[in-house]
């Protein structure tokens, strides 16, 4: 998936709403016991960081919930780059509205735009060449939709979203059925007699002797999983040896100083599992500036 289009905002809200709930409760009582009804304010929300801003829809959704009286004016778009004490937006309104929902916006900008952030690294450092960073489902449950939107502003691209869009038989699923060439057989008897039209089949290897035996089936990609850099090489042109259209995908162990060469091997994706799990949140605060 490349858009990188925001999408399913009923499902989004739903989220918005879970996250306020469980941080509100009953209510806010310090803005309520100390803030007088009605006061008003504008404040600023500021980079404290280098990054690559996303989710700033998702914060506008976050006031907006909180108090329909909010208003929230972004000075730029998801994917723009920014720096330390740049104002990503101005918010006005109610105060107690501010405050309320202040933390929760900022939870969503700052970990949308932390992954982001990490993501754009990572294909940075592979520019030029033909892979693409993707990601995988080791996602936050239950904001997967968002934290795969931030790898797409990151420059990314998605791997399969879910268990339904893709058939990827891993290591547990060969020890089940008994082999890859059995479980790729019963895939491809499988996805027509359930009419799914559509559905690519990958194969995860962690050998050379796997390669091999999955590169003359019918598959749509082959993950190398784990593998060392010489590991990858051969098995690049095991597989290219043998067909040319399918997709190839390295997994595993990969960082920004060894992900360049694992490019330059002529593999087509790079899954990286801590684009998801284990990007830093940006530093993004809210300061009121006026009050009116």
């Amino acid at each position: 998936m490349k858009t990188t289009e925001l999408k399913d905002w009923p499902k989004i809200r739903k989220i918005v709403r879970w996250a306020l709930e469980e941080d509100i409760g009953p209510g806010d009582i310090t803005s309520q016991y100390t803030v007088t009804e009605g006061l008003r304010a504008e404040a600023v929300v500021l980079a404290k960081q280098s990054a690559v801003v996303a989710g700033l829809d998702v914060a506008r959704l976050v006031f907006k919930t909180v108090d329909k009286d909010i208003q929230f004016s972004p000075n730029l778009t998801d994917g723009n780059k920014v720096n330390p004490a740049d104002v990503l937006a101005v918010v006005s309104g109610p105060v107690r509205g501010i405050l309320t929902a202040e933390r929760t916006a900022l939870n969503f900008l700052g970990r949308m735009s932390g992954i982001a952030t990490l993501t754009s690294k990572f294909v940075e450092a592979i520019g030029g060449t033909r892979a693409k960073v993707t990601d995988t489902r080791k996602t936050t449950p239950g904001n997967r939709i968002l934290d795969k939107y931030a790898v797409r502003i990151g420059g990314g691209v998605n791997h399969r979203f879910g268990l339904y869009d893709m058939v990827l038989i891993k290591e547990n699923h060969l020890k089940a059925t008994g082999s890859i060439t059995e479980a790729v057989r019963r895939a491809r008897e499988a996805l027509p007699r359930f009419r799914r039209q559509g559905i690519k089949i990958e194969v995860e290897t962690k050998t050379l002797n796997e390669v091999k035996e999955t590169s003359s089936l019918p598959v749509d990609r082959i993950m190398l999983d784990n593998m060392g850099l010489e590991q990858i090489a051969e098995a690049v042109k095991t597989i290219r040896d043998q067909n040319l259209e399918v997709e190839i995908e390295v997994s595993g162990n990969i960082t920004l100083e060894n992900i360049r060469q694992i490019a330059q091997t002529g593999v087509d994706f790079i899954s990286i599992g801590r684009l998801t799990h284990s990007a830093p949140a940006s530093d993004i605060s809210l300061l009121v500036e006026k009050i009116e």
